[in-house]
C-alpha cells in the first residue's frame, strides 16, 4: 500500500467536497436542519451528500476497508483491518449559521492505529495532512506544534457538550482554572480544526469530552506527527474511541493533564 498516493487522493476528494460545501453554504437556510439523537446535535443534507461523495472515492482506494462515519450513509464496521473514519462536515452548527469555521476530517486506521489523517478547513482552503512515519503538513508546508513552554504562555481551545451535563460542573471548574493560568480559551466549534491548529502552533493545547472518533481520528494523528502529545483524561491512549482527550506540546500537556485530573 502506497500511503503517499492514497494521501494525495484523499486530499483531492477533500478539496472537491469542500467546493461543494462552500457552494451550498451560499444558498443554505435553516429550514434544511434536522436533529439527530440528542437536542442540538444537528445535521443537514449537505453533511449527508458530502459523506456520500467522500465514501464513493474511498471505497475504490482501499476496497477491503471498512467505514466509521458520522452520518452513517454507508455500512458501519470496526472489524476490518483498515477503517476509514470520516466526518464530512465538522462544525455543522457553524456552517448552518454562516460562521466560517468548519472542516472535512478523514482518518485511516490500521487495526485501530491511525496511519493517515487529512483535515481540510473549507473556507480557508487549508489542508492539514500527515501519514505514518512522515512529518505533518499544511498545504504541503511542514508544520510543528508551538514552542510555548508552559500554561502561562499558552492559548487553549475546548468545546462544550451536547449531553452528559452531569459532568458540566467539573468541566467548568477545569475551564475556570485554565482561564486563570493561560492567555485564554477559544471555542471554535470544530474539534478537527482545534486539533489542526494545535498541530501548526496557532493553539498550544486542546481538551474536550463527549467526542466521537470521527471528530478526532484525523486531527489527533496530525498533532502527533507534528510533535504533540495526545492522551485521554487519565493520561492513557484511549482517546480515539474513549470520548475525551487532552493534547498539547510536551511541557504544556503535563500541566494541562494535572489540572484536568485534579478536577475531573
Amino acid at each position: 500500500m502506497n500511503l503517499n498516493t492514497i494521501q494525495q487522493e484523499v486530499i483531492g476528494i477533500s478539496a472537491e467536497v469542500a467546493s461543494f460545501i462552500q457552494y451550498e453554504c451560499e444558498n443554505f437556510d435553516l429550514s434544511h436542519i434536522e436533529e439527530k439523537g440528542k437536542f442540538n446535535n444537528l445535521v443537514s443534507y449537505v453533511d449527508k451528500e458530502a459523506e456520500k461523495k467522500i465514501v464513493k472515492v474511498l471505497q475504490k482506494l482501499i476496497p477491503e476497508a471498512g467505514f466509521i462515519t458520522e452520518e452513517g450513509t454507508v455500512e458501519q464496521s470496526k472489524s476490518h483491518d483498515y477503517n476509514w473514519i470520516i466526518d464530512p462536515l465538522d462544525g455543522t452548527t457553524n456552517f448552518m449559521h454562516g460562521l466560517p469555521v468548519y472542516a472535512i476530517s478523514i482518518g485511516l486506521v490500521k487495526n485501530n492505529k491511525p496511519i493517515l489523517g487529512v483535515v481540510y478547513e473549507v473556507t480557508r482552503k487549508e489542508c492539514f495532512h500527515a501519514i505514518e512515519n512522515e512529518a505533518a503538513y499544511c498545504n504541503d508546508k511542514v508544520i510543528r506544534v508551538s514552542t510555548a513552554k508552559g500554561l502561562n504562555e499558552s492559548l487553549l481551545a475546548t468545546g462544550f457538550p451536547y449531553y452528559q451535563f452531569e459532568k458540566l460542573d467539573a468541566y467548568l471548574n477545569i475551564i475556570r482554572t485554565f482561564l486563570d493560568k493561560t492567555h485564554g480559551i477559544r471555542r471554535l466549534g470544530s474539534a478537527a480544526i482545534d486539533l489542526a491548529y494545535v498541530a501548526c502552533g496557532r493553539l498550544d493545547g486542546f481538551f474536550e469530552y463527549n467526542l466521537n472518533p470521527w471528530d478526532v481520528a484525523a486531527g489527533t494523528f496530525i498533532v502527533q506527527q507534528a510533535g504533540g502529545i495526545v492522551t485521554d483524561f487519565k493520561g492513557g491512549d484511549n482517546f480515539l474511541f474513549g470520548g475525551e482527550l487532552c493534547c498539547a506540546t510536551n511541557h504544556i500537556h503535563t500541566e494541562m493533564l494535572k489540572v484536568i485530573q485534579d478536577r475531573w
